[in-house]
């Protein structure tokens, strides 16, 4: 008897044309498990996904168009796999009502797909309750547009929650007089610092600070393909987790 192996999942891929679409591209063409059905740029219409047969949508375009994306998904049967930045409070709360009405979809929205700094964070968010004092130092190559980064954002606020169940108060700072920036800014009242220089990728580092004693966790991406086990652990992923996650923590079983 011949072995029924399962249907390839069909993805698409927008933002092809970027640097993070491009790695995209590669991983799904070479995952046995996928079939690689429209890689769209900027400029090419998104209807083509309906016309593609895609089942899954992998975003990585830019803030300005990413919501309108996720949306056509959803609205055309399609689950998504985010790692586009820009989903404020605002954006997320309509998502979350269109997703409402469409129960069976899926979007996984990731500030960062490389699974050895999703853990960092989690360590880190885990370990701040212990530590009177924490910063966060994110570096990155100075294309990016946005700072802080996406990462270091969900990074302070999963410490900031944590630190708020364990009742431990804001780091201690005696800085009375400062020029702008100089502490960096303030993200859930966890200080999260940038560093924009050539010849980094993306680098995150996290400050824990004790009486006597100084905890570092620190993730380094050297090259783009770090993120791609991420991207392809999510497309296997959203379709048992219907709704709405952020954070692809939301997807491992870290027992923290």
């Amino acid at each position: 008897m011949t072995e029924q192996h399962p249907a390839p999942l069909r993805v698409a891929v927008l933002g092809a044309n970027g640097r993070m679409g491009a790695e995209a591209v590669k991983a799904v063409e070479a995952a046995a498990d996928l079939k690689l059905v429209a890689a769209l740029g900027r400029a090419d219409s998104l209807d083509q996904l309906a016309s593609s047969g895609a089942e899954y949508v992998v975003d990585l375009t830019v803030p300005e168009s990413t919501e309108a994306n996720v949306r056509f998904a959803v609205e055309h049967g399609m689950h998504a796999v985010v790692g586009t930045t820009g989903w404020d409070a605002g954006r997320i709360s309509r998502l979350e009502a269109l997703l409402a009405a469409h129960p069976g979809q899926g979007v996984l929205i990731a500030p960062n797909f490389a699974l050895g700094s999703v853990l960092a964070s989690a360590f880190a968010a885990k370990a701040a309750r212990y530590f009177e004092s924490v910063e966060i130092i994110e570096l990155h190559h100075p294309d990016k547009v946005d700072a802080p980064s996406g990462t270091a954002i969900r990074t302070a606020q999963l410490i900031a929650a944590e630190r708020a169940e364990a009742d431990v108060p804001r780091s201690p700072d005696a800085t009375t007089t400062e020029r702008a920036g100089a502490r960096g800014c303030d993200v859930d009242g966890i200080r999260v610092h940038s560093v924009r220089l050539r010849g980094l990728v993306a680098h995150q580092e996290v400050l824990l600070g004790g009486p006597g004693e100084q905890l570092t966790l620190r993730h380094d991406s050297f090259d783009r393909a770090s993120f791609m086990p991420g991207v392809l652990l999510g497309v296997r992923n959203v379709a048992a987790h219907p709704g709405l996650t952020v954070g692809l923590d939301g997807y491992l079983d870290l027992g923290l």
